[in-house]
């Protein structure tokens, strides 16, 4: 007995060594499958549509459903456009009409130059704009009309804006005045005149030169927009509310004139188009709707891929750390967050909200066309920009994706910088040059010429309308513009190329030798599996006991 206990032992221990082992063994196995089981779905959740076909044969609904609204929204903007085109074009060639009826003398050249220079001129305009509105029924070749409230003519009104008080005498170097505002207005009732040829002798006002800021003249009209029946569109009511500036704020003895134009639109009270029954705009309506319908589909798939995704970054955080005890970098979490489906989804937001102001201007109750311009407009600029996307799941054309998306970071700090130098010309050419050139006016016309001369445009005749100013001021005209010209377009603007080209450079090398950057990619581009294995079809996600150090290593 005593003999055999120790052997006895010894095979109990020799038992009990092959039992850990195995269970080491066992245990090593399962963390390498769920390892493997986790990288090959994070390689899943990377690929792209046409890889995910083939790795789990599902079709890709979502990018034949983004194709789809690209076409759906392209057609609807080029739908509203013409419409807005026809809009614009009757209010702008009414706009000129108005300059041609009610503006003495007016010429289409001189636009933005029409202005009087002595008392007699600014009276006569005014009671030759009197006469023209009481005789408009006669005179013109539209469909306009007087603007009618409660079964009477809203009147045209003349207002003077001036100084309440003032006194000047520039023969004595002395003023007195009281920098307060007054208004008077005299108004003119169409229906007083009608039976009158003139109605000088009839309207009694007069002007105080000397303190006049200037004189105002309201009027309204009205007309239909008969052009969109050709396009099987229903016709537009329009209320012009016209004004007549005469601009005395200078008081440097030029008045200048011009017209501006306020318009309202609105669905006539009584309408009968002969053959029509609306069919027209109730298949717009439809279309406008099936669009709304395809965004908020859209909107919420990408929302749901991109939350997805954060999920997805948490689990790969926590993975990470418990296997390898390291922390993932700020830019592999943020290659789980795909900017293509934020882009889609400010595109989808502002096609909805454009669309739903579509149907209200369709239906007569909203005219904000441009509100409903800019909306449609950017969402389907963006929806277009989407489309690179989909040139970068061939490798030739993804090089420009990820050079675009790799220069980025550079290139913002590098127009930051350039940015400082840019203002601080375009403060010191208006400050300077702003008197003595019509470009460098005003600050914003400042940053437009500047911008101009960055990329070649009018520079000979930027120099030359300076030639006949002060030696001093043509001196340093031309050193601001040489210097402007040679740091920006031989320098700055060489060294921004560089900044893209020598990315360019880095992601080509990179393709070339194929080799991952990223803790992230290093990760994904151990698992050898082509989505043709058959090795994706499971939809069984890894075991949530590699997440934590003690499941793993326990």
């Amino acid at each position: 007995m005593e003999d055999t206990e120790p052997l006895l032992s010894g095979q109990r221990g020799s038992e009990e060594r092959r039992s850990n082992g195995h269970c080491r063994c066992s245990t090593h196995a399962l963390e390498l499958k769920e390892v493997e089981d986790f990288r090959r779905r994070l390689k899943y959740f990377f690929m792209n549509p046409c890889e995910k076909y083939k790795a789990r044969g599902r079709k890709p609904w979502k990018l034949m459903l983004q194709i789809l609204k690209i076409a759906i929204i392209t057609v609807q903007l080029v739908s509203f456009g013409l419409s807005n085109e026809m809009m614009v074009t009757f209010k702008d060639e009414n706009l000129m009409a108005f300059r041609h009826l009610f503006l003495k003398g007016y010429k289409d050249h001189r636009l933005g130059s029409y202005a009087l220079y002595t008392k007699a001129d600014v009276y006569d305009h005014i009671y030759y704009i009197i006469n023209r509105y009481t005789n408009l029924q006669n005179l013109t070749v539209g469909n306009l009309a007087y603007e009618n409230v409660a079964g009477e003519y809203t009147p045209l009104s003349v207002c003077q804006v001036f100084y309440k008080k003032s006194s000047i005498d520039p023969e004595n170097d002395t003023f007195n005045i009281d920098p307060h505002v007054d208004k008077e207005c005299v108004s003119i009732y169409p229906s007083q005149w009608l039976e009158n040829s003139s109605v000088a002798t009839h309207v009694n006002f007069s002007l105080d030169f000397k303190r006049l800021l200037s004189v105002n003249i309201y009027l309204s009209l009205k007309t239909i927009n008969l052009q969109t029946v050709r396009h099987h569109e229903l016709p537009d009511c329009y209320d012009f509310h016209i004004t007549i500036i005469f601009d005395n704020h200078a008081h440097s003895g030029k008045i200048k004139v011009d017209v501006e134009n306020d318009v309202k639109i609105y669905e006539c009270r009584d309408w009968n188009v002969e053959g029509s029954s609306g069919k027209g705009d109730s298949l717009l309506l439809l279309f406008d709707s099936v669009v709304i319908l395809a965004c908020i589909t859209s909107l919420i798939l990408c929302m749901r891929s991109i939350i997805n995704g954060v999920q997805l970054q948490f689990k790969f955080n926590i993975f990470f750390h418990a296997y390898y005890n390291k922390i993932v970098t700020w830019s592999d979490r943020m290659e789980f967050v795909n900017g293509w489906y934020i882009l889609i989804i400010v595109s989808d937001t502002l096609t909805i909200a454009g669309s739903g102001l579509k149907i209200g201007i369709q239906t007569k109750f909203l005219t904000t066309y441009d509100v409903c311009s800019i909306l449609l407009g950017t969402a389907t600029m963006l929806a277009w920009v989407g489309v690179i996307r989909y040139l970068g799941f061939f490798k030739k054309y993804n090089i420009l994706i990820l050079t675009l998306r790799a220069a980025l970071p550079n290139v913002m700090r590098f127009c930051c910088c350039a940015a400082m130098i840019y203002f601080g010309y375009c403060f010191c050419g208006w400050i300077v040059l702003g008197p003595y050139h019509e470009k460098f006016r005003t600050l914003d016309k400042v940053t437009e010429c500047l911008f101009s001369l960055v990329n070649g445009d009018d520079m000979y005749g930027t120099f030359m309308k300076m030639r006949d100013k002060s030696y001093m001021v043509w001196f340093f005209s031309r050193l601001y513009l040489y210097s402007f010209i040679s740091l920006f377009i031989y320098m700055v603007l060489s060294l921004f190329i560089a900044v893209i080209t020598d990315t360019y450079e880095t992601i080509k090398h990179q393709q070339q030798d194929k080799k991952p950057v990223s803790q992230l990619q290093t990760f994904i581009a151990e698992c050898r599996d082509q989505p043709e294995s058959g090795r994706y079809q499971t939809n069984e996600e890894p075991s949530t006991c590699c997440m934590s150090p003690c499941g793993c290593f326990g």
